[in-house]
């Protein structure tokens, strides 16, 4: 019996394919937003996860609490902050990082760029800290800086690609010009996935000290907990400490240590609101298309009140009279949501794409198997839910008053 009604149903939207079809779009429109949208979300996040499983949870981050371009501010560290830092109880390995906007050009294309210049370490326990915190990216063509390396330079990935940074692209052994000094480029990084980080210049400290005329001041510190301390209560530790050096009160201090633990909660708070917003966004259209259904079934049920009307007059219960059109509406539902799920994946490829050309390999969409299977649900459930009370109009109607409807 179920079969026979289900065939039914159907039937009965395949004679409606017009009404029908443009039903289907309308969800089809909504699901396709969510399903894209949702999966640019998690790919972030998966990206963000990723990348804080290489770095590690062991670092913390002595950082100014000023904003604004990094070498601009007036809060800066200094070599005694970081000896006097890596004397706390707790402290496997300490580095600084020497950072600004520098002047960047080449002799064939004069005019400048103008990306982050950092100052490096080049002992072995040092260089590795860093790359640790540079989420593992190392040089992948060329080779590395070292002790002695005054005006080399290794580059960010964009470099290598014809008008990314400049118009030709560069390779081992090209110059560029850092601040009106002549610079030889010996390696490139790895791509890290969005065009800033893509397009770094990173010197040795003694190059960066002589090109900027810098002594030994920090933009930044990184430190390595110990395997046997807990790195927030370490940072809570430094802070008390490192403000009494500073002779600052609790609460107005110019810099503050953050754990990268406590950065992965913040970063994961931002993701979930954004793919909360991102969902309500979707679900405008999905409310569209809602009201969209339930106008159609009842539609529907005004032009079959007389066959409503037989079928109750040979026998129909109520309950199968609901059952149909739940079905139709349904099964309106569900098509919209699988049609809306194949072009979301393809418009999520597409953009996926059009991110990587711009440099922002870092946005890429992840399709886990609850979004499919939530997306077909869901699309299902508006579908059902959409065409329930005209359904309920429908299943309650008498036989007498429906076989005299005009």
């Amino acid at each position: 019996m179920k079969i026979d009604l289900i065939r039914y149903s159907l039937n009965n939207l395949l004679r409606r394919r017009t009404r029908s079809w443009l039903t289907i779009v309308s969800i089809m429109i909504g699901i396709m937003a969510i399903f894209a949208l949702v999966s640019f979300g998690q790919g972030i996040a998966k990206y963000m996860d990723e990348m804080f499983q290489k770095m590690g949870t062991d670092k913390l981050m002595v950082m100014p609490r000023s904003a604004g371009v990094p070498g601009t501010g007036s809060v800066k560290f200094y070599e005694d902050d970081i000896d006097f830092l890596r004397k706390v109880k707790g402290v496997e390995e300490i580095i600084g990082y020497m950072m600004v906007n520098g002047e960047v050009k080449t002799k064939d294309d004069k005019k400048p760029k103008y990306p982050y210049v950092m100052g490096l370490p080049t002992e072995p326990d040092e260089r590795r800290l860093f790359e640790e915190m540079a989420a593992g990216f190392e040089v992948n063509e060329g080779r590395g800086l070292k002790k002695g390396d005054r005006l080399k330079a290794n580059l960010g990935h964009n470099y290598r690609i014809a008008n990314k940074v400049f118009k030709k692209a560069l390779k081992v052994g090209d110059k560029i010009i850092v601040n009106g000094f002549d610079v030889d480029i010996v390696g490139f990084y790895d791509e890290v996935g969005n065009p800033e980080d893509d397009r770094n210049v990173y010197l040795t400290f003694e190059g960066f000290k002589e090109i900027f005329e810098k002594g030994n001041e920090y933009q930044m510190v990184v430190i390595r907990a110990a395997d046997d301390q807990n790195p927030t209560e370490l940072a809570e530790k430094m802070e008390d400490k490192f403000r009494k050096r500073r002779n600052q009160k609790e609460g107005q201090e110019d810099f503050y240590v953050q754990t990268f633990e406590q950065m992965m909660e913040t970063f994961g708070t931002v993701i979930v609101v954004l793919n909360a917003v991102l969902v309500i966004i979707a679900l405008i259209s999905l409310l569209v298309a809602a009201v969209n259904i339930t106008n159609t079934m009842y539609t529907a049920v005004l032009e079959r009140t007389k066959e409503i009307g037989i079928m109750k007059a040979i026998g129909s219960r109520n309950k199968e009279i609901l059952f149909i059109f739940v079905v139709e509406s349904g099964f309106l539902g569900m098509v919209g949501g699988a049609l809306g799920i194949l072009l979301g994946y393809i418009i999520a490829k597409l953009g996926e794409f059009a991110a990587r050309q711009a440099g922002l390999s870092m946005l890429r969409p992840y399709f886990p198997w609850w979004l499919v299977f939530g997306c077909l649900m869901f699309a299902f459930l508006v579908g059902a839910g959409a065409g329930l009370l005209p359904a309920i109009h429908a299943s309650k109607q008498k036989p007498v008053d429906a076989l005299r409807y005009e």
